[in-house]
């Protein structure tokens, strides 16, 4: 069974990557392929309980430092 937690936590990661693909302009399939490959996903894993308190917008900015950090390219 899943608990209220996780699914505050899945339902934190898709408006993540949803709102992460409206701001690069890819598709939310890119987006998490992208989230994926460069640790944007691990990342809001490891981090929810702090990533989840703060804005979208700050969180967007976080996934894209740590994403460039891991060799990935996209500039807004």
């Amino acid at each position: 069974m899943i608990t209220t937690t996780q699914t505050n936590i899945i339902n934190y990661l898709v408006i993540c990557i949803n709102d992460f693909a409206e701001s690069f302009n890819i598709s939310p399939k890119k987006s998490y392929e992208y989230l994926s490959k460069y640790g944007g996903i691990k990342f809001l894993l490891e981090h929810y309980e702090i990533e989840h308190t703060l804005s979208l917008d700050d969180a967007i900015d976080d996934l894209q430092l740590i994403c460039q950090q891991n060799g990935g390219l996209l500039e807004g």
